[in-house]
């Protein structure tokens, strides 16, 4: 076998067209994607880094001290609808402030001025008792399970509280975004405000001589509406005012808004919708043009001449033949993707950070966050795939241009008629066909994907081995 591995690789090295046509692919994948990063323009960096907005029920705290309370019920109003506790130097909105909170999707976290944020328990939920005590500008954050043994969150430094500060409970819930497709990759929706809810009890001010339990109030801490651009109005909170009510020693609180900066404790986490990796990599289709060339043309270049019968008489096992073919095929156009992906990747991040789509909203993709190496190693072993499915093809045809007609169809035509459809046809091609395999760029979901990363590739998969095992099968049986 490794004789006919080397011998295969001689033969494919030695055609001048292997050459030309890794070439092609490698540079029509960094080309488009380049192009695609270009083309790609957003300004959501440009709105309000921080937001500061939400209910919040306080008293004066004066000096050192602590304010502590179960959130013993919150609602799942968003992902990172946040409820706790927080010591503020006054109830306007952008004065310093140190906040611990729960959230329904991301546990416990603690946040100093929009600036720091440090992470409690990932995995926890309300019912938690939550604790925040005051040293000078010092605040250290507690959480525990039952308000008998505490754990350490970390300790924070505000950056301005006066001696007289408010301390209380606190409410917030952002916006969501709201999306529908109108037509195959058309994408519409808006995003609209969600009203929080947490229920708090055995709430404690200390220290004492703090002023009187009925001197709790509720403010809605206000800031001005987040707009980004041109036709999008991102609301962080409703109209609707925060809600207090008593009932013994449970509070129950609502609110909308948020607490923080966009990229820190999930501020803007509803308007990651563009997939930088998958912009980068946009090119691989264009790339495949050359790709499924030289996968056709691997066998039947060998059948138009009629070397195939040196070929055969040289090495009677033909199954061998044709596992070598594949073997170096497929490793040659890994290579070559992905050499393409990674120069695509890194050429075309400074070129998107440029036109507003980079940090804080939308973070820089790097190889070494096991999505985006996924997404780039993936693309790599489709166009190897794609590579193998056409030498398959190749081998049942024997005609070159038969063979690239039909791939053709299937890879470039079919998808494009596709998106002009309907959106059930636009999705049981992206789904049910070789073009799949493309899905495994994705590093976003999105609401127009039709199938997960590893699912597009599993078809893909499925597809190549059908087309191999005819190959082998045809071509044991039939004369060269």
């Amino acid at each position: 076998m490794i004789r006919a591995i080397r011998a295969e690789w001689t033969k494919l090295m030695s055609v001048r067209s292997t050459s030309v046509a890794l070439l092609a692919a490698v540079a029509l994948t960094v080309l488009i994607g380049y192009l695609a990063a270009q083309g790609g323009h957003g300004n959501a960096n440009d709105a309000p880094q921080t937001v500061d907005h939400f209910s919040f029920v306080h008293r004066e705290l004066t000096g050192d001290g602590s304010v502590t309370a179960r959130v013993a019920r919150q609602k799942d109003s968003a992902p990172w609808a946040k409820s706790g506790v927080v010591i503020k130097a006054s109830a306007a909105g952008g004065s310093s402030y140190v906040a611990l909170m729960v959230t329904p999707d991301h546990g416990v976290r603690m946040l100093a001025d929009a600036e720091t944020e440090v992470t409690g328990g990932g995995e926890t939920n309300a019912p938690v008792w939550l604790r925040l005590t005051r040293s000078g500008r010092d605040v250290t954050g507690y959480e525990s399970a039952d308000g008998r043994t505490w754990r350490k969150v970390g300790t924070l430094t505000a950056r301005a509280l006066p001696d007289k500060a408010q301390a209380g409970l606190f409410v917030a819930s952002h916006g969501r975004m709201h999306e529908r497709l109108a037509g195959p990759g058309n994408i519409i929706g808006g995003f609209r405000p969600t009203t929080g809810r947490a229920v708090f009890d055995h709430v404690a001010l200390a220290p004492a001589g703090a002023p009187a339990a009925d001197d709790w109030r509720l403010t809605d801490v206000a800031e001005a509406p987040v707009t980004v651009g041109p036709p999008v109005e991102i609301r962080t909170a409703s109209e609707d005012p925060g809600t207090l009510r008593r009932t013994g020693g449970a509070f129950t609180v609502t609110g909308s808004g948020d607490l923080g900066r966009i990229g820190l404790a999930g501020v803007g986490s509803e308007l990651h919708g563009f997939d930088r990796v998958k912009n980068s990599l946009s090119g691989t289709e264009f790339g495949l043009i050359a790709v499924i060339a030289l996968g056709v043309l691997a066998m039947t270049s060998e059948y138009r001449t009629g070397t195939i019968r040196t070929t055969f008489s040289a090495s009677p096992h033909r199954a061998r033949v044709l596992a070598a073919k594949a073997v170096v095929l497929a490793g040659t156009v890994f290579a070559a993707g992905l050499a393409a992906g990674v120069t695509a990747l890194l050429l075309t991040r400074p070129i998107q950070r440029r036109n507003g789509m980079g940090p804080p909203l939308f973070p820089d993709p790097s190889l070494g966050d096991p999505t985006v190496l996924r997404a780039v190693v993936g693309t790599a072993a489709t166009m190897a795939l794609i590579a193998l499915f056409s030498l398959g093809v190749g081998v049942l045809l024997r005609r070159t241009a038969g063979a690239v007609i039909l791939l053709f169809a299937v890879f470039l035509v079919v998808p494009i008629v596709a998106q002009v459809s309907s959106i059930g046809v636009n999705t049981w091609v992206n789904r049910a066909t070789p073009i799949a395999g493309l899905a495994v760029r994705q590093t976003i979901h999105q609401l127009g994907d039709a199938i997960s990363p590893l699912g597009g590739l599993a078809v893909l998969c499925g597809y190549t081995a059908v087309a191999l095992g005819a190959a082998f099968w045809v071509q044991g049986r039939r004369d060269a």
